[in-house]
């Protein structure tokens, strides 16, 4: 968290930091990862793998942010990150829109049951997030959701080792979303919660 008082060049190079974390582990990156990992993971073959992973994070991942990036193109938001919380409501409901339909479409295409139920574990989470962020105009933390969720379904999908490693990677999203200013505490404490809870819960049953 922020150190009141720190030396200057100590307080820049923690929000060099913090914005390095939380660009390189994004939810699209980190969204994309885990749901390629998934399709690799449980496809009979290279074929299957490619089809079903790319059908997933097209849809959970690659088109959001696409349609994200182009907005901050037309001066709609600031950055790929969209740190206005009265700007969110059209990328939310964007990739609620987009998750959702891959989810159909995966299943169309008989993607494995493990598979089906990651993303339809962020379609849940996101369904959470978007009406607390849009009617009780609170900015949860996206990045802390989703950096979450993808620990608990790491360690579901594919072994408890994972626990450590990506419990880390959880905090430090977290801590830099707050260092950098564009969360407080309790923002990205209640992201964690909802990612935690919509994958640890859910993921189990549908799996």
């Amino acid at each position: 968290m922020p150190v009141r008082n720190a030396p200057v060049p100590i307080i820049r190079l923690r929000r060099r930091v913090a914005k390095l974390i939380t660009n390189l582990l994004s939810p699209a990156v980190l969204v994309a990862g885990i749901l390629l990992s998934t399709a690799w993971h449980t496809a009979p073959s290279t074929q299957k793998a490619a089809l079903w992973g790319l059908i997933a994070a097209a849809a959970a991942s690659f088109l959001p942010i696409t349609y994200i990036i182009r907005g901050v193109k037309r001066g709609q938001w600031s950055n790929h990150h969209v740190p206005e919380r009265d700007r969110r409501s059209l990328p939310l409901l964007v990739c609620v829109g987009s998750t959702t339909a891959g989810t159909v479409l995966l299943a169309w295409a008989d993607a494995p049951r493990q598979l089906l139920a990651l993303i339809a574990c962020m379609v849940a989470a996101l369904a959470i997030a978007t009406p607390i962020t849009l009617a009780l105009k609170w900015k949860i933390s996206i990045h802390a959701l989703v950096a979450a969720g993808v620990a608990v379904a790491t360690v579901v999908l594919f072994h408890p080792v994972w626990l450590l490693p990506t419990a880390v990677i959880a905090a430090a999203v977290m801590w830099s979303r707050v260092e950098i200013r564009d969360h407080t505490v309790g923002q990205v404490i209640a992201g964690a919660v909802v990612g935690m809870f919509a994958t640890g819960v859910l993921l189990p049953l549908w799996s």
